[in-house]
């Protein structure tokens, strides 16, 4: 099969033929996700090393006759493991299809049409059409290029982009077109356009047999570092308490088989098994609440990182305005209105090619509505139809300015536009009343008054310059030089009406906001002056060269406003303040922005932006503007807030009882609870705390940026764990004092006791206000009080005989009633303790 185009007018491919080569070659994914069938997924739960215990344990059970144990420990093991997998598939499910709204992109010809497909429906034999700020998106033979810079340092690890060019004829689909002629996947074009055919897709890639050989993992997020640290410390507990329990069972010669079971038990109550399941489903729900918000989430393990940001770096545009440009006014080099100064610029935007940008949107929105058929007419301009196209030297951040070489009656023009300083180094010469004059020093000072005024007036400028040029082929960079500056065009794009209120909102909700613009100082000073950033110092890109990495990092905590950065620079800015341990936020859509992204600890992005910033970025936004990414840290914080209540529970009274079962061991003629009760217990337990993500957060939780504190869990579990311990052993001495408990009364009476207190303190702990103040959701209400209710009512149902339970008289109830009310005064008191001077209230 020859891939090649026969024609230059080639069609590409037609729709059915896609589909035939997409169903052999397969998705364009260079390592595709591995799609884990939910059986599948069901069984690797019940790999779990404790459920993998429990059911050989319960086996053994079966053999040596107690079936009815054996029985309830194959049913809270199965229980639990479909709890886990039903809750965590279906926010999983909800996530993957929220980010299919973020795919990347590429554009495709089919049909004789250019059109939007997934990148991963891209297949061998596509015509593809790339451009500055494109994602390369197969391994592809170039057809057509102008002056083509592609960066692929992920591949060759090249610090400078490589230019490309394409080879002609195109090569047949079975020889080697040299790298020069060729693109690869998982690089990204610098600037320049090209067209280029699809070789290969998906593994078949140079980057998929990377992928192939060497599978890298993304470095842990603070959350996930968190986790880790709180894993280490409940294992360390875990194994102590479980061989503390064997050796004791062994000195006392309890049965083996009993005594393994209880200890296995033990371990399971310990173990928070459920919070892979908790922390999916809160983050999760978090992810959804946020593409409500505008928010998407491209990867869920990054949603605390983005409640922990406590600086967020972004550029003026399209956050504190909001981007959409409109041309105010068009002058000559020394401020007066000039209609042919708009004419050339019109020329240059209606024919550039590459990246969308709102500042040509404007001038063709500006002629939409004022068209230059008839303005340009009556001064005798040539109709503006009549200009032929015959090449472009497109735009690039080196030079940040893009030429249009047109033809008219035999007059070859060169038309630049571009940022003033740049298109000024190449200008000799200036055009006022349609004369010519020649630079000289004064002209220059009266250009460069003209250029600043509108800057220190918020305009966005560019300026315009033209020469006269000999006809040729192609032409080049070098080619722009002695023109003649038409004039300059004025951009007004003002703050957004929301801006200087959520800048306030963010500044009060802990977030310092630092802007990094490549735009002028006048500009950026006038911008940010007007939403409430502090601009009194701005530091520019000049000052940073000479600037080391010590000071910088001193500089960056005093200074809110840099101008006139460089990407690298950007980067060293970026650096320097997680240097300083702060987590930080970086809002760019640019190609110079994906190293910052990267950098950054949370990249964010906008659905415009270049699918290289996209990529790069770990949220995206569907809409520009500060007042949307504050609502998405806030749902972040949420999330957070509402995985710390699980943890601060589970090493808190369920710490306690989990103790003071292994410290019964001691001194109990019977084990404290039996495995199959221990279990039965742990379940309901976790069954309560299943609806944690749907509670509602402190204000002053959400109103500081939030991060680990393994220090207060850890103190959570020291002080709250033995104050539960306390109320065990009270129970003990009631039950066994009082009561004159037989073994079965005894397991009931402390199952309920100690279910009701380890439950119900989650009311306490989930707020660190007064408990009456803060409401918990209605979900979480109803489940926690359903668990308690049916633990009461459990010894009184049929089934209890075969757990071991036994009905509890009135006398008893009550003393689980005053016992639970004053454990919950009590526990309330030391969270406050623990809780004042920690970032939770």
């Amino acid at each position: 099969m020859n891939l090649t185009p026969s024609e230059p007018g080639f069609r590409g491919l037609t729709q059915a033929e896609a589909k035939r080569r997409f169903n052999q070659y397969g998705a364009n994914e260079p390592s595709p996700a591995r799609r884990t069938a939910p059986l599948f997924q069901l069984l690797l739960l019940l790999l779990n090393p404790l459920a993998i215990v429990l059911l050989v344990a319960s086996a053994i059970s079966a053999a040596l006759g107690q079936r009815i144990n054996a029985s309830i420990i194959i049913a809270m093991v199965l229980f639990s493991v479909a709890l886990n997998f039903i809750q965590t598939y279906r926010s999983q499910k909800a996530v993957d299809s929220i980010r299919k709204e973020v795919a990347p992109t590429a554009n495709v010809l089919r049909d004789g049409k250019w059109i939007e497909t997934p990148r991963r429906e891209v297949v061998p034999g596509d015509i593809v059409k790339l451009a500055a700020g494109d994602l390369v998106p197969a391994d592809s033979e170039l057809l057509q290029t102008r002056d083509l810079h592609v960066q692929q340092a992920a591949l060759t690890g090249e610090s400078l982009p490589v230019e490309k060019t394409a080879l002609s004829p195109p090569v047949d689909q079975g020889s080697e077109a040299s790298e020069v002629h060729r693109v690869f996947l998982g690089t990204s074009v610098v600037s320049g356009t090209a067209t280029a055919i699809v070789r290969a897709t998906g593994p078949n890639t140079i980057f998929g047999d990377i992928a192939k050989r060497l599978v890298t993992r993304a470095p842990d997020t603070e959350f996930e570092q968190g986790t880790r640290r709180f894993g280490f410390l409940i294992m360390k507990t875990t194994i102590l308490l479980v061989l503390f329990v064997l050796l004791v069972s062994v000195l006392l010669n309890r049965p083996l088989l009993e005594s393994l079971l209880f200890a296995v038990a033990l371990a399971v109550g310990l173990t928070p098994e459920f919070l892979p399941m908790i922390t999916t489903i809160t983050l999760g729900r978090g992810a959804v609440h946020m593409a409500r918000k505008g928010v998407i989430v491209k990867h869920l393990e990054a949603m605390q990182n983005f409640g922990s940001i406590d600086v967020l770096c972004s550029d003026k545009t399209g956050t504190l305005t909001s981007g959409e440009m409109t041309l105010e006014r068009h002058l000559d080099p020394f401020g007066t209105s000039q209609e042919r100064v708009f004419m050339l610029a019109f020329l240059n935007s209606l024919h550039e090619t590459g990246i969308p940008n709102p500042l040509d949107e404007a001038i063709k929105q500006r002629h939409r509505s004022d068209p230059l058929d008839t303005a340009v007419l009556k001064h005798d301009q040539p109709d503006i139809h009549d200009y032929e196209k015959l090449d472009e030297i497109p735009f690039d951040f080196e030079r940040r300015r893009v030429s249009i070489v047109v033809q008219h009656n035999n007059q070859t023009l060169l038309i630049t536009k571009g940022a003033p300083e740049s298109v000024l180094s190449v200008c000799s010469a200036y055009e006022v009343d349609n004369q010519q004059h020649h630079f000289d020093d004064i002209a220059r000072a009266r250009v460069d008054a003209t250029y600043r005024d509108l800057c220190g007036r918020g305009y966005r400028v560019l300026a315009v310059a033209y020469a006269n040029v000999a006809s040729k082929d192609v032409y080049r960079s070098d080619d722009e030089a002695g023109l003649v500056l038409a004039g300059f065009l004025a951009f007004s794009d003002p703050p957004l009406p929301t801006a200087a209120s959520t800048v306030r909102a963010l500044q009060q909700d802990g977030i310092q906001i630092k802007i990094l613009s490549g735009d002028n100082e006048l500009v950026t000073q006038h911008v940010c002056s007007q939403v409430g950033i502090d601009a009194s110092r701005i530091v520019l890109g000049a000052e940073l060269e000479t600037i080391s990495d010590t000071a910088l990092a001193h500089i960056v905590e005093q200074t809110s406003v840099f101008a006139r950065v460089s990407p690298s620079q950007k980067n060293r800015i970026i650096l320097a303040l997680k240097n300083r341990s702060h987590v930080v936020g970086y809002l760019g859509d640019g190609i110079n922005d994906a190293p910052s992204l990267h950098a950054a600890d949370v990249g964010i992005s906008v659905s415009s932006a270049v699918d290289v910033a996209k990529d790069a970025a770990d949220f995206i936004l569907l809409e520009p503007g500060l007042d949307v990414l504050h609502s998405g840290i806030i749902e972040g914080r949420k999330s957070f807030g509402n995985v710390m209540k699980y943890l601060l529970m589970g090493t808190s009274s369920n710490f306690g009882n989990m103790f003071s079962m292994a410290a019964a061991v001691l001194f109990l003629p019977f084990l404290p609870m039996l495995p199959t009760q221990i279990l039965l217990n742990n379940f309901l337990y976790d069954l309560a705390q299943v609806t944690i993500p749907t509670d509602e957060v402190d204000e002053t939780f959400i109103r500081k940026p939030q991060r680990w504190n393994i220090k207060l869990i850890r103190k959570f579990m020291m002080y709250i764990g033995p104050l539960s311990s306390i109320y065990d052993f009270l129970t003990f001495f009631v039950l066994l004092k009082i009561f004159q408990a037989s073994e079965q009364f005894f397991h009931t009476g402390w199952f309920v006791e100690s279910l009701a207190t380890q439950t119900l303190v989650i009311f306490v702990i989930r707020t660190a206000r007064n408990p009456l103040r803060s409401r918990p959701s209605v979900a979480l209400t109803i489940t926690t009080l359903a668990i308690v209710l049916f633990a009461l009512l459990l010894p009184y149902t049929p089934v209890a005989s075969l757990i071991g339970f036994v009905p509890l008289p009135a006398a008893f109830l009550l003393f689980i009633l005053i016992a639970t009310s004053t454990y919950l005064l009590l526990v309330e008191g030391v969270k406050r303790k623990l809780m004042r001077g920690s970032d939770l209230i």
